[in-house]
């Protein structure tokens, strides 16, 4: 586990030496990401699935870089994890409308129409941030090592991974990305009530 970790961050400090040459900020990195993730979203509502794939897996590496050419650079910042944070909501949200745009135009459905399941899991991506966010507010649970404690089954990169990995089944299965979705939406919700037992567990304790 520590060898795995110590490799990431020496790929994490070479990509932000290599890419740190470029000369541009952190944060313009940051916002870059939304301009294929723009694209991928167009590319899904004309039905190129492969294509948009290809897009959003772009955007998440141009999110990878602004973290390391933050740290890099010694750049990094409370106004850059923000930017970065509410980035990749955008990012997230052009990702599942593609998606409902792709799954209606092809009239795949599980159950029920595709749009319920789309808005299950935004609701599921969005809330474990607020739970987060909200605990902290109320001030229920405000150290930081706690917070990161929350965890969950389905946290924003492995949300994205299952995503992409359905949206590479669709391309040979249409109702294989379907499932994946609803699996999605199901594990993401989990995920929140995860997050919400852990904040009444830590209240009850203190």
């Amino acid at each position: 586990m520590i060898k795995s970790r110590f490799e990431l961050d020496r790929i994490s400090v070479k990509l932000g030496i290599s890419f740190a040459r470029f000369g541009l900020t952190p944060n313009t990195w940051t916002v870059l990401a939304l301009l294929p993730a723009l694209a991928g979203f167009i590319a899904l509502y004309h039905g190129n699935l492969l294509v948009s794939l290809i897009l959003f897996i772009i955007s998440g590496a141009f999110d990878a870089v602004d973290g390391s050419v933050a740290r890099v650079t010694g750049s990094v910042t409370e106004l850059g994890a923000f930017l970065d944070g509410v980035i990749d909501r955008y990012v997230e949200i052009l990702l599942y409308i593609g998606l409902f745009f792709y799954l209606s135009n092809r009239g795949i459905f599980f159950l029920f129409d595709s749009g319920i399941w789309i808005i299950l899991l935004v609701y599921g991506a969005i809330m474990p941030s607020f739970i987060r966010a909200y605990a902290d507010h109320r001030g229920v649970i405000t150290e930081v090592k706690q917070q990161r404690q929350m965890g969950g089954l389905l946290e924003r990169a492995e949300r994205l991974t299952l995503l992409y990995a359905g949206m590479l089944a669709g391309l040979f299965e249409g109702m294989w990305l379907m499932y994946v979705v609803v699996l999605a939406a199901l594990l993401a919700n989990l995920t929140a009530f995860q997050r919400i037992i852990y904040v009444l567990r830590k209240a009850n304790r203190s």
